[in-house]
């Protein structure tokens, strides 16, 4: 028994000096939880978490009353909606800037004026402009890279991914940015799936050579039906708006910029022209005259596929109504062998420089403008693309009766960008002009496979001269 006694009490011995090394385990109950608004300090050891603080030295104050100008292209629905966005910024914003906005009438216009602007420095604060404008401005234009990142007035890194990243990347080259979406649309083919069944095809093309297939049936329809004004008719009716051939091109594995110039010239391009002039050589393809719009043509069976931009959409659903048509119809990639091509453009906010103080009032603006909010209401009012993931969730009825819109919206992920060089602006009018002569029926009759790379070296050179 003394042995027992003993090794008990050693075993007691142990328990205590292991439960006096381990850490206590603290009680908790209700009494000792804060409430929410509790002001009291719950321990004197507590460490108080540093304020966050902006490395944009400009003291809050000192925006009160900060005047913001804005030059747009936008008129009619647009521009109403923009002056009462801007009216809404400056009862609500906590700063008290005041913004104006002033409408350019369109893009063109915009662009001239803000160009003379430039030259005697009298330009806005902000413009809404593509792109390639501002990387043609790019001395007065500034880096929003650090507002963008700031952490009392910039966006998050949640916020930033809730951009696509086809949409957000589009305004910053080599590590500079530019401005950040504006306005962002897309050129689709539009494909009548009613139709189409009918023909005997249960499925969209998913190769350029079902494409052809399909519109080939189309126009061989055409041509058997009751009225003889049809036979030319059926398959795609063309269209030489220059994200038409820029999309075809990267359907086909080609594409225009090449570092920091243009590739016309290239076999991609080739074999996408080649498509497409063969099309029309086959009468599968074919160019309207402009007595009668081209959503009322699509609307008539007049062509199982058309090309149209995200805007269009509307247009083309109220000519469907008009015609009393229930055909189904729905909006495609341009398709290829390997992948399928979508290529998405659009506006910027750009900011010019002015100064810190009117810099970060100027960025302010831009950033509620982003907000999944504003971003709803302007989906509404333009059917445009949604820049921000967070903003479908309030568009839900707006999907729900636009149907095509948001069918739209899906095909966002593998979409692509336009060239990211300042002359852009005017090669892509070259583009369109290119495009069109290709389909010229009398100075190219029979296009050969040896005038196809012809044209495209001349836009080659072409090209070259306007980047210089």
């Amino acid at each position: 028994m003394p042995i027992h006694r003993k090794a008990f009490l050693a075993f007691v011995s142990t328990l205590l000096i292991l439960s006096a090394c381990a850490p206590p385990t603290p009680i908790v109950s209700s009494t000792n939880i804060p409430l929410p608004n509790a002001t009291e300090n719950i321990s004197e050891t507590n460490t108080p978490f540093a304020p966050v603080e902006s490395s944009i030295k400009v003291d809050k104050e000192a925006l009160r009353g900060v005047q913001v100008n804005v030059w747009h292209p936008w008129f009619g629905a647009e521009a109403s909606l923009f002056q009462s966005q801007i009216a809404q910024f400056n009862t609500e914003n906590e700063w008290g800037i005041i913004v104006s906005g002033q409408s350019q009438g369109n893009y063109s216009e915009l662009f001239l004026q803000t160009n003379a602007a430039v030259e005697d420095s009298s330009y806005p604060q902000i413009v809404i402009g593509f792109p390639e404008y501002a990387l043609g401005w790019q001395e007065h234009i500034v880096d929003l890279t650090p507002y963008v990142n700031d952490p009392v007035y910039g966006l998050s890194p949640a916020d930033v991914s809730d951009f696509p990243e086809v949409i957000w990347q589009q305004d910053e080259v080599d590590g500079k940015r530019f401005g950040v979406p504006a306005q962002r649309t897309a050129r689709f083919l539009i494909y009548n799936q009613s139709w189409a069944r009918e023909l005997g095809f249960e499925s969209p093309p998913a190769t350029p050579a079902e494409f052809e297939e399909q519109a080939c049936a189309a126009h061989a329809a055409a041509g058997t039906d009751d009225n003889p004004d049809n036979d030319p008719l059926g398959g795609w009716l063309i269209d030489t708006n220059a994200m038409t051939p820029l999309s075809w091109m990267i359907a086909f594995g080609g594409g225009v910029q090449e570092e920091d110039g243009y590739r016309f010239l290239t076999p991609g391009n080739i074999a996408a022209f080649r498509f497409v002039k063969t099309l029309q050589q086959k009468n599968c393809a074919w160019v309207a005259s402009p007595d009668l719009p081209t959503p009322d043509r699509f609307a008539a069976r007049q062509a199982l596929f058309i090309t149209a931009s995200l805007e269009d959409l509307p247009a083309q659903t109220r000519a469907f109504s008009a015609a009393n048509s229930t055909d189904e119809w729905t909006v495609l990639k341009f398709p290829g062998e390997e992948r399928d091509a979508l290529v998405v453009y659009g506006s910027s906010f750009l900011l010019f420089e002015s100064g810190d103080v009117t810099q970060l009032a100027s960025w302010l603006f831009t950033r509620w403008l982003l907000s999944p909010e504003s971003q709803a209401r302007w989906v509404q009012s333009t059917g445009l693309f949604p820049l921000r993931n967070s903003a479908m969730p309030l568009l839900g009825e707006y999907a729900t009766s636009h149907p095509q819109w948001a069918e739209a919206v899906e095909l966002l992920a593998d979409a692509e960008t336009t060239p990211q060089l300042a002359s852009w602006r005017l090669v892509r009018v070259m583009l369109e002009d290119g495009f069109r002569d290709m389909f010229d029926t009398i100075r190219h009759p029979d296009l050969t496979d040896g005038q196809v790379p012809l044209i495209l070296k001349q836009m080659d050179d072409t090209a070259q001269d306007l980047n210089n």
